[in-house]
């Protein structure tokens, strides 16, 4: 019985990451957007929110960019999304105030969907008119690296950003 209800979790967050996208995919199809361009594993997508410089929402679905750190903007010392010293939560804004105008009228694509991260978000790599995301925010000092392993487990340390 267990791995039943295990599936059909996973079956429903799957179409719960689809369905939006899907969706988003039809409109433009609908409005004569020419996506025939799009390389064959891009996915186009629509509206884009930032909840920080490194992850948000796609179509109302959970994302984190790949392989990649920002700095956190939650008060210091928070549980869930704090800080670890107040200059860290200013180039916490400062990174999301990039990446929004980096993506604000560009056309986002997904070029890579690792699945989802422990806390239900999909794990992406996101071009915006081409550039990709997370490359950008790091040649700019706003996101440092943070490889992962396939099973999505951290390679190395969470990077620093209070110069410790």
């Amino acid at each position: 019985m267990r791995k039943i209800q295990t599936r059909a979790s996973v079956i429903y967050m799957n179409l719960a990451v689809i369905l939006p996208i899907a969706f988003t995919i039809l409109a433009v199809s609908a409005c004569g957007s020419d996506t025939s361009t799009d390389a064959p594993n891009n996915i186009s997508v629509g509206q884009i929110t930032w909840s920080d410089g490194d992850s948000g929402e796609i179509s109302n679905t959970p994302f984190r960019l790949s392989d990649v750190d920002a700095p956190e903007t939650g008060g210091v010392g928070s549980s869930f999304g704090g800080a670890d010293c107040e200059q860290e939560r200013v180039k916490g804004f400062l990174a999301r105030d990039f990446i929004v105008s980096l993506t604000a009228q560009a056309t986002i694509s997904i070029t890579a969907n690792y699945g989802t991260d422990r806390y239900g978000r999909n794990v992406v790599d996101l071009n915006a008119d081409g550039i990709d995301v997370a490359a950008a925010g790091i040649e700019a000092g706003h996101l440092k690296p943070w490889p992962h392993d396939s099973n999505g487990n951290a390679i190395t340390n969470k990077p620093d950003w209070c110069n410790r």
